[in-house]
């Protein structure tokens, strides 16, 4: 029955999406080189209990890259959710700085903007914490990318976070102010 409600809750987005498009060619006010937003939904699989995580980058007001997966393992709590997905939006941002690099782009900054400031300080804070030693080391490297400066994680509001159309059904206006945010356009 879930499943046969998540196929009808598809469609119904298919039918009411069917003019919606990216938009290049225009920068949509004060951009950083790589702005990029995370989010994550904690424990939405039915199956197996798993978190949803998302990003999305842009350049220029222009997405470039995106993603709304399943996280690989299942988290113990919500903080760890978020930090695995942080994770993985800086191991994206990571390869879209090498690539413009690459190509000859001079970056000024790769900024990730997220809403979860457990995640925000847990990536920040090297210490050890005995609520967060389950987390798999593997997602442990952001810390040393946050003390590089290599990318900068920045704090934004909920509302702000354009992330949120990745990993939730967000209601219409939050759907349609997410698409705004992203350059997409809809007609």
């Amino acid at each position: 029955k879930n499943h046969w409600e998540a196929v009808k809750w598809i469609l119904k987005y298919l039918k009411g999406t069917a003019d919606v498009g990216l938009v290049y060619g225009r920068d949509q006010g004060k951009h950083v080189d790589v702005d990029g937003f995370v989010d994550a939904d904690n424990a939405k699989d039915p199956d197996k209990g798993r978190s949803i995580t998302g990003y999305v980058f842009m350049i220029h007001g222009c997405v470039v890259s995106w993603k709304a997966t399943l996280q690989h393992v299942v988290a113990l709590s919500t903080t760890e959710a978020e930090y695995m997905a942080l994770t993985e939006a800086n191991k994206e941002s990571i390869w879209l700085k090498g690539l413009l690099i690459e190509l000859g782009v001079n970056l000024r900054s790769v900024v990730v903007n997220y809403d979860n400031q457990s995640a925000i300080h847990l990536s920040r804070n090297a210490l050890f914490h005995e609520r967060t030693k389950h987390i798999n080391v593997r997602y442990h490297f952001i810390k040393e990318i946050m003390e590089s400066k290599e990318i900068e994680v920045a704090k934004i509001g909920t509302k702000d976070n354009a992330a949120d159309a990745f990993t939730k059904v967000v209601p219409g206006p939050k759907f349609k102010y997410c698409m705004k945010i992203l350059g997409v356009g809809m007609n």
